[in-house]
């Protein structure tokens, strides 16, 4: 494979990357312009208009290529440049996410394959995007400027400014701000706008989302930061202008905004449009009207890479989850003309995601329902854990989340119901044609109606209540209505009733799960039971019951017991710890509530006793040292595996192998010995 850097191509390359420019001049025989080959060339001042000449080429020859893929197909392929792909007898592979009628018209409409927003969406390819509007009264209206009023006037290249006075009213128009008219209140008012919402639009944030502003000129770019710099007051690096007439070099300008904490508002005019890749991007904030819809939807194709948790968090600290979608701020009315196939996902913001599930379970077939749900749950999958994501695969019947996501889109897509039609014919529906038969209507239809029972069927109580559950465990509500005043400050405590009530609960809730929950099973049957409980066990008690009774949450069952009875011991130092003292409290092993490392404590004293007393082993201090180290670990995770001879604080000491040089085949006896009794 070679990348074509000059105009010699290797005779042993198998695949050649290039880009058209070149490829004119190879055919040509001349050096390439590096003007004609800019990263960005809308942003030039000059581009040539006429169709350039192709002769033939001996050295590159129409036969020399089997197939050519054109990238970004959308562009430069129609007219200025399309005699260097007629010149080769080749299979031409167009690809681009916006394909418009001169695309399906020079490959013949012929589409060997389609991948639509929402799909992605549902894979998790992309991510889904919202919508938030600003308006204003001189960006809908314009205004105008009475005669005798003294203004500033600006040349727009060097931007020096005078003073002069109005000899006639000047009225104008939205289409004229910006470029004849520069109004600094309507810029101001729009991000003072955007400043106020970042906390409404992404909340729990302590930074603002890396954004994007789309400006109309260069000139208009230098405005709006100036502004955003007022308004923010995070100083010049908070806010840069990110195009060919930067100051900076924009490469560079553009690595740090992907890659860096600072900017994290990024000014551009074309240059971040089109084929540049910022997965951080959250936020777009059109201040410029689009007029071609292909364009429009390169755009926002910005905002729509996905990003993990981790890699997001490098440069938003302050992020809980992956990217999960972005939002789209219109102040200029961008958004209200049909420029794009790919729609908000989001139809019902107002209804809660419980009332979506019970509405799609109980029959709802509203279009917007579906595709809401839709969005959610997509958006859902990029929040979840491994363990909650496995759980709504159990619930669901075996389906994941991206499965459910597709089967709610497909239930609106022609395309689907098309292809299930076929199906449910056993052969080809006729083509689509002005007059579609009653038959074909009826058996759209039907196809439809199962789609939709099929994506409705997946729900039920259970699932419902997961979703609902773990939705809660990764959302929090901040209220900015509602202010709050201090009525009372002392140490709170639960009442003698209510404690009682609660442990009545947690209790119950053992007793209803000892045969199906593998820990409790053990506790339960204890002494017969000769298994032990693991950490992992624990673990998945308490995910357990974090999801089925986030109330009975074991610190607060412990301040519960606090209310009621002498405890033995200070507050537990983990949940877990907290749950397996409580355990063994409910089901009887202790009479009180005793502190799981008071009884591993204890119970460790009275093993090195038997061990010591009469003709049992001595062990040398060495030996009781590693002994001591086993008991903590046990005392903080419950239980010990030989594997974690090799972590933490055992590898400081020589890990496994020493320990073997220690104990030798009692090894294994040892450590299987300490699970057992030191839990008992």
């Amino acid at each position: 494979m070679q990348r074509l850097q000059s105009s010699a191509i290797a005779s042993d390359s198998h695949v050649c990357i290039t880009t058209i420019q070149r490829l004119y001049s190879i055919l040509k025989g001349e050096e390439l312009d590096a003007s004609l080959e800019e990263d960005n060339p809308a942003e030039k001042s000059w581009q040539p208009k006429e169709p350039v000449p192709v002769a033939y080429s001996a050295k590159v020859p129409p036969e020399f290529f089997d197939f050519i893929v054109i990238d970004e197909c959308h562009r430069s392929i129609y007219n200025l440049w399309q005699q260097v792909l007629d010149y080769f007898d080749a299979f031409l592979i167009g690809l681009t996410a916006t394909p418009d009628k001169r695309t399906f018209g020079f490959f013949q409409e012929n589409i060997v394959s389609e991948y639509s927003h929402e799909r992605a969406v549902a894979d998790g390819v992309n991510v889904g995007y919202s919508v938030y509007l600003i308006e204003t009264e001189i960006t809908n209206n314009g205004a105008e400027i009475k005669a005798r009023e003294f203004i500033d006037k600006r040349e727009k290249l060097s931007r020096r400014k005078r003073w002069e006075q109005l000899d006639e009213d000047v009225t104008y128009t939205p289409t004229q701000l910006d470029r004849d008219v520069v109004n600094p209140s309507q810029i101001r008012t729009i991000i003072r706008t955007f400043r106020e919402i970042v906390p409404i639009l992404f909340p729990g944030r302590s930074e603002v989302p890396k954004t994007l502003v789309f400006a109309k000129t260069d000139s208009h770019a230098e405005d709006i930061i100036k502004i955003i710099r007022e308004e923010f007051g995070e100083g010049n690096a908070f806010c840069k202008k990110i195009t060919c007439k930067s100051d900076e070099d924009p490469k560079s300008l553009l690595a740090r905004f992907r890659n860096e904490y600072n900017p994290r508002i990024a000014v551009t005019v074309d240059m971040i449009a089109t084929g540049t890749d910022v997965k951080p991007l959250e936020c777009l904030l059109f201040m410029r009207d689009v007029k071609s819809s292909n364009y429009f939807e390169q755009m926002i194709g910005r905002g729509t890479r996905t990003l993990c948790f981790d890699d997001l968090k490098k440069v938003t600290p302050s992020v809980t989850s992956a990217k999960t979608h972005f939002v789209i701020v219109d102040a200029i009315g961008v958004t209200r003309s049909l420029k794009t196939d790919s729609r908000p996902l989001e139809r019902k913001p107002t209804i809660s995601l419980k009332e979506l599930l019970e509405a799609i379970t109980f029959g709802a077939e509203e279009e917007d329902h579906f595709i809401s749900l839709a969005s959610r749950l997509a958006r859902l999958d990029r929040q979840i854990t491994e363990e909650e994501r496995a759980t709504f695969i159990e619930k669901a019947g075996g389906k994941s989340i991206n499965q459910v996501v597709r089967e709610l889109f497909d239930a609106w897509n022609p395309d689907a119901i098309s292809l299930k039609a076929q199906s449910l014919q056993g052969a080809l529906v006729e083509e689509e044609s002005d007059n579609p038969s009653a038959e074909t209507h009826l058996l759209q239809e039907e196809a439809q109606r199962a789609l939709l029972n099929e994506a409705r069927s997946t729900f039920n109580g259970p699932l419902n209540e997961f979703i609902d559950t773990v939705r809660r465990v990764h959302e929090q509500i901040i209220d900015t209505i509602n202010l709050d005043q201090v009525t009372k400050s002392e140490w709170a405590t639960e009442s003698a009733s209510k404690a009682t009530e609660l442990i009545g609960e947690f209790k119950a809730y053992l007793e209803a799960h000892k045969d199906e929950i593998t820990a409790l099973t053990i506790f339960y049957n204890q002494p017969f039971q000769h298994r032990t409980v693991t950490y992992r066990m624990i673990r998945e008690l308490f995910e357990r019951l974090k999801a089925d009774k986030p109330a009975l949450a074991p610190m607060r069952i412990w301040h519960a017991y606090e209310q009621l009875e002498q405890v033995n011991g200070t507050s537990p130092k983990n949940e877990l710890i907290a749950l397996v003292s409580l355990i063994r409290r409910v089901i009887g092993i202790d009479t009180v509530l005793t502190l799981y490392d008071k009884t591993v404590d204890t119970n460790f004293k009275k093993w090195i006793f038997n061990k010591h007393s009469g003709a049992g082993e001595k062990f040398t201090e060495e030996q009781m040292q590693w002994l001591r180290m086993i008991k903590e670990h046990i005392a903080a995770s419950i239980h010990i595996e030989p594997d974690d001879l090799d972590l933490t604080p055992f590898d400081a000491h020589g890990g496994r192998g020493k320990m073997w040089q220690l104990f030798g085949e009692r090894m294994g006896t040892i450590i299987d010995e300490l699970n057992e009794v030191l839990t008992a």
